[in-house]
């Protein structure tokens, strides 16, 4: 696994970062529509929570979304060849997804 070429942490911590924030705002933008409605208590809040990604966690993103796309390449290619195509193309892709997505 080590020798294996994988996707960057710190890039798959920014997009967990990013959807994170995203989120918070929609989540924010509930609770102020709801607010005559609901009281949270003191201290859990979601929005008060910090946000954090633990190494391992981080690393097992990575080699999760390392197999999932090696996975649907290769079916794709599989299919592909079938049709008798050198070439993946976006129907293949949308083909083999259904299944994949079950499969993972």
């Amino acid at each position: 696994m080590e020798d294996e070429i994988t996707f960057d942490p710190d890039l798959i911590h920014a997009i967990f970062k990013l959807v994170w924030t995203r989120r918070a705002l929609e989540r924010q933008r509930n609770e102020s529509a709801d607010a005559l409605d609901f009281q949270v208590g003191a201290g859990t809040s979601k929005k008060n929570r910090p946000n954090y990604a633990n190494a391992n966690a981080l690393k097992l993103s990575c080699e999760l979304l390392r197999v999932f796309i090696a996975e649907a390449v290769q079916r794709a290619a599989t299919i592909a060849e079938a049709e008798g195509v050198s070439k993946i193309e976006a129907t293949h892709l949308e083909r083999i997804l259904p299944q994949l997505l079950l499969d993972f």
